[in-house]
């Protein structure tokens, strides 16, 4: 790395960019700046990933893996991504940016006041999270990682993952491949939030489009429920401009993501019977993160998919944002008609027949 290419920046940083952070961290960064409350952390940067797989030519070997691997070929592209997973867990890593790894997680573990503070590991590519392309479901997240050197051993983990097989594979016509060797990847060290419940919101309806309208799934626990499927959400419909709640689906919640203290990692575990069918948020909770959400989508100026977290203080934490990729490239309908304030919507909606 040189002088004007830092190995590590953390969040609040003035050089905080997705150049340097990747879609995912630099979008965080973004939040912290607009006075948004995220989780502090810092990015191992790309200059730093470029750094490691040119030491040694590492990164020679990699494009002649990626070279050999016909696009069309998945045999061949599982080879070529276990066998760079191989090289990059082996190479070594440069000692000045091993040293500032381990600094920045001392910084962090002073900057909470929790020694051996427990954080995600996060990986963020440059491509990740933007308007284009989401990447969403493809890179690797690690949680609850605790200590200096197994921050070390998963920042190679999210290094591998630039060349997954779904990563390879998951533009059409072979593109993935050709991604891989120009793309860098960051990634991120963050504190984790021990979530009370946690989940999404989309500052549009997703199944209908609708932009007068916030969607919040949530569900106990950490917010995996909702991104790996595996857990029924709570969903909860509300008016973008009066906040109001306008309908609740409650699920049976069977299970929720928690630290396992006996295995010292997040695992799926069973919910009391009593928390099962009982709402994960209640309305105020609701509110806020609906008004959250409208104040993140009014910053970025597009509809917005937001991941959020609240803990046992019932504190709410920003911890991803990325445009909506689907509905919003679509023409927008007027949430309020020309000649109509946003009070006569309000008083609108409160004489329709039928109500809501």
């Amino acid at each position: 790395m040189t002088a004007a290419e830092p190995s590590i920046v953390w969040l609040d940083e003035d050089g905080a960019t997705p150049e340097r952070l990747g879609g995912k961290f630099g979008s965080l960064a973004e939040m912290v700046r607009a006075g948004f409350a995220v989780p502090p952390g810092f990015g191992v940067t790309t200059a730093a990933y470029r750094a490691f797989v040119q030491a040694g030519g590492l990164d020679e070997r990699i494009g002649g893996l990626l070279g050999e691997a016909p696009p069309d070929d998945l045999d061949a592209i599982e080879r070529a991504s276990a066998e760079i997973a191989r090289l990059i867990r082996q190479a070594p890593m440069p000692a000045r940016l091993e040293d500032e790894i381990r600094a920045g997680y001392a910084e962090l573990e002073s900057r909470t006041g929790t020694a051996g503070v427990p954080v995600a590991v996060r990986s963020s590519g440059v491509l990740e999270d933007t308007a284009g392309a989401s990447f969403a479901g493809q890179y690797d997240t690690y949680l609850w990682i605790q200590g200096a050197d197994a921050v070390l051993e998963h920042v190679r983990r999210c290094w591998s993952g630039l060349f997954g097989p779904q990563v390879l594979t998951y533009h059409p016509h072979g593109e993935g491949v050709r991604h891989a060797e120009r793309a860098a990847m960051c990634v991120g060290v963050q504190q984790m939030i021990a979530a009370r419940a946690a989940g999404v919101a989309f500052t549009l309806d997703p199944v209908t489009g609708d932009r007068s309208k916030i969607v919040i799934e949530a569900v106990w626990g950490l917010g995996e429920g909702v991104v790996s499927g595996d857990v029924s959400p709570d969903r909860f419909r509300v008016d973008k401009i009066t906040l109001e709640v306008l309908s609740r689906e409650i699920a049976e919640k069977a299970g929720e993501h928690r630290l396992d203290p006996a295995s010292g990692s997040v695992r799926l575990v069973d919910v009391e019977p009593e928390r099962r069918g009982a709402a994960s948020l209640d309305d105020d909770l609701v509110r806020a993160i609906a008004s959250e959400a409208k104040r993140i989508e009014r910053h970025r100026q597009a509809p917005q998919d937001i991941e959020w977290a609240v803990d046992e203080e019932a504190r709410l934490h920003v911890v991803q944002v990325r445009p909506e990729t689907v509905w919003s490239r679509r023409p927008a309908k007027r949430i309020v008609e020309p000649g109509q304030g946003a009070l006569d919507r309000v008083l609108s909606s409160f004489i329709r027949p039928g109500g809501r």
